[in-house]
């Protein structure tokens, strides 16, 4: 089957993969505290998406040559996400943290003035996902660990 060996979709699945992994022992060192969660999170350091489409287009790259249709495609894709990244995304994650901090106070402002007894559907309420998108360093270093993973593996493979 062909698709075992399309080298660029292996690289990018693998990027998002291992950057996704990595997420958890780099956030372990200043927390001290293993947060397996982030295995299939969105947000956080490095950026598993800028890892993907640098690496999807960096083997482009070195499979069809930088003159490529199929490198320019992948390029302008891979900038419009890791752009997506930095803006669009990461100012949703700051409207959800404003968005749950209301909630939560409304909440509390609701069961204080009516000492309603506790209600079991308050627990079961959802918070909206914060960490949306990424910071510019996040976006840098998963763009990096793309490239620099791709032309690994291409020197294995």
């Amino acid at each position: 089957m062909d698709i075992f060996q399309n080298f660029p979709l292996w690289a990018a699945l693998i990027a998002i993969g291992f950057a996704q992994f990595i997420k958890v022992p780099l956030a372990f060192i200043p927390t001290r505290k293993f947060d397996w969660r982030l295995l299939t999170s969105t947000g956080g350091m490095p950026s598993s998406h800028s890892a993907a489409v640098t690496a999807l287009s960096t083997a482009l790259a070195l499979e069809e040559g930088l003159s490529s249709p199929l490198f320019a495609i992948s390029a302008v894709f891979g900038i419009i996400v890791m752009f997506d990244a930095t803006g669009i995304r990461r100012h949703a994650g700051y409207h959800a943290t404003v968005l749950n901090q209301l909630v939560a106070d409304f909440n509390k402002l609701v069961h204080e003035v009516k000492s309603w007894p506790k209600m079991h559907e308050e627990e079961k309420r959802e918070e909206l996902k914060e960490l949306l998108g990424h910071q510019p360093i996040e976006v840098f270093f998963g763009g990096l660990l793309g490239i620099v993973l791709t032309l690994f593996l291409h020197t294995m493979v």
